[in-house]
């Protein structure tokens, strides 16, 4: 399958209600594909990205993140999110952007550090402040790869990762090293 190097117009709607134009003419899109509504691996890196979300902002990114999961079942997990949230059960961008599943999701052992950080921070956050624990049996599989695309106003994919593990996606330093020089300015 062929990647794309740039992106037609489209608006997508988020589970807030809100429209999300991609490409976005004012700022770069970080488009993030994700696995599940609740996996908490990809929790604990949307943790890092909020944490960070005034200098994302600043260098002129806008978040919009993708689950293979319904709106309904991603609302249980996401409703605090202060980022855009796009549900696609059937996985029509994910195969688009060439985002597949496999075993080495999990298998991995480079991912198995956050698998372990992401549990301990979903138990405690189920236990002590009573949000929704992680399905058992999540819609659409647990083996999702994660990707990142930065894409500029005028539609070209300015740089792309596909995960090859859980944990496998951009920091929030690399993301920021992304954006071009006369962007930062």
């Amino acid at each position: 399958m062929s990647l794309p190097t740039a992106v037609s117009g489209r608006t997508l709607l988020a589970i807030s209600g809100a429209r999300v134009r991609i490409p976005d003419p004012d700022h770069l899109i970080h488009l993030q594909f994700r696995r599940f509504a609740g996996c908490p691996v990809c929790n604990l890196h949307l943790r890092s990205i909020v944490a960070r979300r005034a200098e994302i902002a600043a260098a002129g990114i806008r978040e919009v993140v993708v689950f293979h999961s319904s709106a309904e079942e991603l609302r249980k997990y996401t409703a605090e999110l202060p980022l855009e949230v796009i549900a696609d059960p059937d996985r029509k961008l994910y195969r688009e952007y060439g985002v597949e599943t496999s075993p080495r999701a999990l298998l991995d052992p480079r991912g198995w550090p956050a698998i372990l950080r992401g549990v301990a921070h979903a138990a405690y956050a189920t236990l002590r402040r009573g949000q929704a624990a992680p399905p058992i049996k999540p819609e659409g599989g647990s083996l999702g790869l994660p990707a990142d695309f930065l894409i500029s106003p005028d539609g070209r994919v300015l740089a792309a990762k596909h995960g090859t593990h859980v944990y496998d996606q951009w920091s929030v330093d690399e993301l920021l090293a992304l954006v071009p020089a006369e962007r930062r300015a």
